[in-house]
């Protein structure tokens, strides 16, 4: 199952001080590469990535080839500027692609790069491939590894199952196991369900003291009930309910979301539970993902990850054949911006089109989330989630409105004690 990462948020262009008189840009974005499409080894229940193939007409058992590869790398390094270009590998399952494919991975990176530019790769993986070969490879090679895994076993067991419906749990565990033996970095990726997310205290403790994980990526599984053949923002705007109602939530049979997906105040619940624990205990010693980006936006600092960014549109998505998406939650023909075998990256993220999807997070946001006193906090999170309408009918909140609001109203005055706190060590 694929899970997937929030960008980390880089302009995709940053003027450059000089004495010039023309300006000079540093372009930075982001590409989620899928050298193996939507295959996957295992068959979680939530996963909206395993019909991409079908969706998208691709043919079946078909992986990236050597020559897309190195057309995707040569294009992604001399696409940017700067000292440093992180590489993330996705899928479904990248591991599928096995060692010798990373191998050229590598290689070719070390082919196109500049000497005075950093090649980072991260790895996001179920983990049941993973093996001392493989860890081996990737602790000699400085790739950071993003684990998936829900919780502890019952909890994670519940939907992150194999074809044949066994369980994944000792195998993950196992997965870590050998990370840490051989001292390959990882974090843990933990997406809340409908399910997990009534069990706060016993999914963060297990990833922090049994897992040992110390950077945590909760992830709430959000998917529209027509998600294998609608595209966001292409929904039937009659069919989305209002902030609150029964169709607003999982579990009706018409509602606007999947019964897997997370409750919208039951999220906001788990937030709150969750950081009560985190800043009593674990302050500075774990990150986590919607906590760090929150306490530097307090701060007056840029988010840290794209869903809670003011714009988004920088980070692309990559498929297996080369053709380039807006987003990784956008893989659908209507967001396909072009393919790296005609076009460059660099044209295609830079564009008039790509651009105006990233505005479009702010641009389209509805009254109710202008007047609200977290709006920089959140910006209206994730466009993908934008299913329901404000109280007062109008289109475009985001389904997770709720929860959101109450953890921000919970959290805020202590966010801002915490700041004081840092701010006053740094003097």
């Amino acid at each position: 199952m694929k899970k997937s990462t929030y960008m980390p948020v880089i302009p995709l262009l940053t003027a450059k001080k000089d004495l010039s008189d023309t300006p000079e840009y540093v372009r930075r974005f982001h590409a989620m590469a899928k050298p193996s499409g939507s295959k996957c080894n295992i068959d979680c229940q939530y996963c909206f990535y395993l019909h991409k193939a079908e969706l998208l007409g691709q043919p079946k058992q078909t992986y990236m080839s050597d020559d897309t590869l190195a057309l995707f790398i040569e294009n992604y390094i001399n696409s940017q500027d700067g000292d440093e270009i992180v590489f993330s590998w996705q899928g479904g399952e990248p591991t599928l692609m096995g060692l010798d494919f990373f191998n050229k991975v590598v290689q070719l990176q070390k082919v196109y790069a500049p000497c005075n530019v950093k090649i980072k790769n991260d790895l996001q993986t179920n983990g049941i491939l993973l093996d001392d070969n493989w860890a081996i490879f990737l602790k000699e090679n400085d790739f950071l590894v993003g684990l998936s895994i829900d919780g502890p076993q019952a909890l994670h067991d519940k939907y992150r199952v194999t074809r044949s419906g066994k369980p994944t749990f000792e195998r993950v565990m196992a997965a870590a196991a050998v990370l840490r033996k051989h001292q390959v970095p990882f974090n843990a990726l933990t997406v809340i369900n409908r399910h997990n997310v009534m069990y706060p205290l016993e999914v963060y403790r297990f990833l922090t003291q049994e897992l040992g994980a110390t950077y945590i990526q909760f992830t709430p599984c959000v998917e529209a009930n027509n998600f294998k053949q609608t595209a966001p923002q292409f929904w039937q705007e009659q069919m989305l309910p209002i902030i609150g109602t029964e169709l607003a939530k999982p579990g009706h049979p018409m509602s606007v979301v999947t019964d897997w997906s997370v409750d919208p105040d039951e999220w906001g619940r788990f937030l709150i539970a969750v950081f009560e624990e985190w800043v009593n205990h674990d302050l500075g010693r774990v990150l986590v993902n919607l906590f760090e980006t929150a306490v530097a936006q307090v701060m007056g600092l840029p988010a840290q990850i794209c869903v809670m960014a003011e714009f988004c549109g920088k980070g692309i998505a990559v498929e297996h054949d080369g053709k380039v998406y807006s987003c990784d939650h956008y893989v659908y023909p209507e967001y396909e911006l072009g393919d790296i075998a005609k076009d460059g990256l660099n044209d295609l993220v830079f564009s008039t089109r790509q651009e105006a999807f990233g505005m479009a997070k702010r641009d389209n946001l509805p009254s109710y989330c202008l007047q609200c006193s977290h709006l920089k906090l959140c910006w209206g999170e994730c466009p993908k989630n934008r299913l329901i309408r404000a109280p007062d009918g109008e289109l475009g909140l985001n389904y997770l409105c709720s929860g959101f609001r109450a953890f921000f109203d919970h959290a805020t005055p202590i966010l801002y004690g915490i700041t004081a706190l840092l701010q006053q060590a740094n003097k």
